[in-house]
């Protein structure tokens, strides 16, 4: 894909789904932060998209440069597409009183997150600094953090420390996301250094991975976990019959919505 076609997609993904994120671009284009914020700019200058702290957004639009980074954030899973948020909803729906999770890093848990925080009487075990603020709210769960160091891309915390806060841990699900996923690599990512998302999945009876249909039949660099260590997978109702049937025998259950 040339510049010329990724700009256009830049603007369709903005035009689809209100805003992007550097990030996510970055990831989903597989290059450089700097050159997405240079098409951004770009793109603002011939008034396709208007430029805020860390994304773009519509013309017009009222996410406006914003000083602080959490309003960023709090502004990216807000306007997440309805695909993950119907993903989101369908694992928040497997988790019964009582029982104890981990939620690994990413927008798409981030919103699992979002749809616990009136729940009660749950553990909820993450290592997303954004999860953890929004889940601090209510009492009634119980919240473990892990320890380590912070990536600051991801605002999520990784390392040697952080891995060994989970030791002796027993949870009942985990969920994890990816930038993407193939019958033969598993979930994949863009971003270095994953190896917590194993110690998660050791952790826990049974590993939901939860991601939209445009990641499937892509590779990241870096495997977060093989299929075998996957135990259900949801995702929208995008996904091609062709993926799916791949996937399917793979022996991991797949649940659209």
């Amino acid at each position: 894909m040339n510049s010329f076609e990724r700009r256009n997609k830049i603007v369709d993904l903005v035009n689809t789904h209100g805003s992007v994120m550097v990030l996510d671009l970055s990831n989903m284009f597989g290059i450089s932060e700097v050159t997405i914020r240079t098409d951004l700019r770009l793109l603002e200058e011939k008034g396709l998209v208007t430029r805020f702290h860390g994304g773009a957004a519509r013309p017009g639009s009222n996410l406006a440069e914003s000083e602080s980074q959490e309003v960023v954030l709090e502004d990216r899973y807000q306007l997440a597409s309805d695909p993950k948020k119907r993903i989101a909803q369908a694992a928040a729906a497997m988790i019964e009183e009582g029982m104890t999770i981990i939620l690994d890093s990413g927008s798409t848990t981030m919103l699992i997150a979002e749809a616990l925080t009136k729940k009660a009487n749950i553990t909820v075990i993450t290592n997303s600094l954004p999860a953890a603020f929004a889940l601090s709210e209510n009492k009634d769960i119980t919240l473990v953090v892990c320890g380590g160091t912070v990536r600051h891309k991801t605002h999520s915390m990784h390392g040697t420390i952080a891995e060994r806060s989970l030791t002796g841990i027993s949870a009942d699900l985990m969920f994890v996301g990816a930038d993407g996923i193939d019958a033969t690599n598993g979930i994949t990512t863009f971003n270095e250094g994953y190896s917590i998302s194993s110690v998660m999945a050791a952790a826990a009876h049974k590993v939901v991975a939860v991601l939209d249909a445009s990641k499937f039949n892509r590779r990241g660099f870096n495997q977060v976990l093989p299929m075998e260590k996957i135990d259900c997978v949801i995702t929208d109702d995008g996904i091609g019959k062709q993926e799916k049937e791949l996937l399917g025998k793979t022996g991991t259950e797949i649940i659209t919505v």
